[in-house]
């Protein structure tokens, strides 16, 4: 049997308290609190295509620091920024955008990935106009305001009303980069 001393057991927890492999217990007393280091940001993978005309997930929430990666399936889709209030068109000239991303089967070579700097709602669509995607639904949002009327069935709705869908004049916003997984059976 092997013993441990107390000393050796507290200084075993507390490292693994600072390299993030396990949680801070919540202070019971008014003494200092545990420093704990905040592990990088997560992935959060959205797939363009899956079941139609779909992002998937389509509402993703995420933290400051968190990297979204789009991936993209057959046929020809991108994902552009655009805004609540006008739904299918870029936010500005620097609204982020894919490009288009060409996959005639499986999954596309390239993935593009943005990061997540603040939690405001993020809304996404698809800009191809063959087929109108945005407009039939291809749409999405990040940290999404689950108390305001802004809701991603309401931003879809007004989507459909829209008329044709704008792309960015360039891509730009995030990275487009070699699909880190591409046999993800997507």
């Amino acid at each position: 049997m092997v013993a441990f001393s107390s000393a050796f057991i507290s200084a075993a927890v507390a490292a693994l308290y600072v390299s993030g492999a396990a949680s801070a217990p919540t202070p019971s007393t008014n003494g200092p609190a545990a420093v704990v280091a905040r592990a990088p940001g997560v992935t959060h993978t959205v797939v363009a295509g899956l079941g139609g005309l779909h992002f998937d997930p389509e509402n993703v929430v995420a933290n400051i620091g968190d990297v979204v990666e789009y991936h993209y399936l057959p046929m020809n889709h991108s994902v552009a920024q655009s805004s609540f209030a006008k739904p299918c068109v870029p936010i500005n000239n620097n609204a982020f955008f894919s490009g288009f991303m060409p996959t005639p089967s499986g999954q596309n070579p390239n993935v593009f990935t943005i990061t997540v700097n603040d939690t405001q709602p993020i809304w996404f669509y698809c800009s191809q106009t063959k087929g109108s995607h945005c407009q039939n639904g291809m749409a999405g949002v990040i940290n999404q305001n689950f108390n305001s009327p802004n809701t991603l069935s309401a931003y879809k709705a007004a989507a459909a009303l829209t008329g044709t869908s704008i792309s960015p004049p360039r891509i730009g916003g995030g990275v487009v980069g070699p699909n880190p997984n591409p046999l993800g059976g997507f």
